[in-house]
């Protein structure tokens, strides 16, 4: 039984056929990738296996396109609390424990309290737990200190932790594009 066009997105490569982001995926839904290709603005590399229909043309519909103009990474990403969560890979800064997105929250390292400020050079993942046992504390008042100290990571670090954690759909058609850059374990 073939997927329904809304189960069809468009795996989204740059120029250089790599994807625009690896967490989230960059896809585009079915609507957007045609319009894209109508107003040529990307190459298909891959298409399903399903088609839309106008009365004069078929087309079937695009599983993996690329830009045609290729578009610098932003230099500094954005200081959200997911990129928080994914420059520290989904574990706690202070237990090491991984955890799903709703279970996490984010510590300020000096408490904004005593001067601490929401940057990325003071703020790491934290459990639940592990903040509330820290508390208003600094480090050396509660013992906590972070397993690895806070930073701004570049948008290439983010990427990698990015590719570590695959989405829980992948198309066939899109895994020569994920994953080509990575080391093959040896048969």
């Amino acid at each position: 039984m073939a997927p329904s066009v809304e189960q069809c997105p468009a795996l989204v490569l740059n120029a250089d056929f790599r994807p625009l982001s690896y967490f989230p995926l960059s896809l585009w839904s079915w609507q957007d990738a045609v319009k894209a290709v109508f107003l040529d603005r990307v190459n298909i590399v891959s298409e399903y296996d399903r088609a839309v229909h106008s009365p004069r043309f078929t087309m079937k519909l695009p599983s993996v396109i690329s830009l045609k103009e290729y578009v610098p990474a932003a230099r500094r990403p954005a200081f959200t609390r997911f990129n928080v969560f994914l420059r520290d890979r989904f574990n706690c800064q202070y237990c090491n424990g991984g955890f799903p997105t709703h279970e996490l929250t984010f510590d300020h390292v000096v408490p904004r309290s005593r001067g601490g400020r929401t940057t990325w050079d003071n703020v790491v993942t934290a459990c639940a737990c592990c903040n509330l046992r820290k508390g208003n504390r600094v480090p050396r008042e509660s013992g906590m200190y972070p397993i690895r100290p806070p930073f701004q990571p570049s948008t290439s670090v983010l990427q990698e932790n990015g590719r570590a954690f695959p989405p829980n759909y992948l198309h066939e058609s899109w895994r020569d594009f994920l994953y080509w850059d990575t080391e093959l374990d040896p048969a």
